[in-house]
């Protein structure tokens, strides 16, 4: 009985050490990611028919995975209508002029370079002013959506 007991306890330390090195053996082996908007080997994929003129390129994760990394291009004189995200979404404008509006607050022109925050849930529109197009670098923490509220 105690060495059932022992060899119990040993297969199952076993499987613990085992998985944590599988674990540790995948965050080291995964590589570093560096990308500029004008690199030719991104894949720029059309945003739903929603947002018209606009595209997307995903840098780190997939679209049904939390802690997604993608640019979001929109093209100049462009409207990004009124919208939600299940997840708070952190931005860097890396080209172009943009409007933002978020429910219940004023209207504000972002620049290239500009940090924005938006937090999840809250209606929010855009729009990219004629120097564009307008890049943004977007992190999610959740899942990609985008779901239209209507005015």
């Amino acid at each position: 009985m105690k060495t059932t007991s022992l060899n119990i306890t040993l297969t199952s330390f076993l499987v613990i050490i085992l998985f944590q090195a599988n674990t540790l053996y995948a965050q080291m082996a995964e590589n570093s990611i560096a990308k500029r908007v004008s690199d030719k080997d991104l894949k720029w994929l059309p945003a739903p028919d929603f947002f018209p003129n606009c595209s997307f390129t995903l840098l780190h994760g997939e679209m049904s995975d939390p802690n997604l990394d993608l640019f979001f291009k929109i093209e100049a004189n462009t409207e990004v209508v009124r919208h939600t995200h299940k997840s708070p979404e952190r931005m860097i404008l890396m080209s172009g002029d943009m409007e933002v509006q978020y429910e219940g607050e004023k209207p504000v022109i972002v620049k290239a370079g500009s940090y924005l925050y938006g937090p999840a849930g809250k209606p929010h529109r855009a729009k990219c002013l004629d120097n564009g197009p307008c890049v943004l670098f977007i992190a999610l923490v959740d899942t990609f959506d985008a779901v239209v509220v209507k005015e």
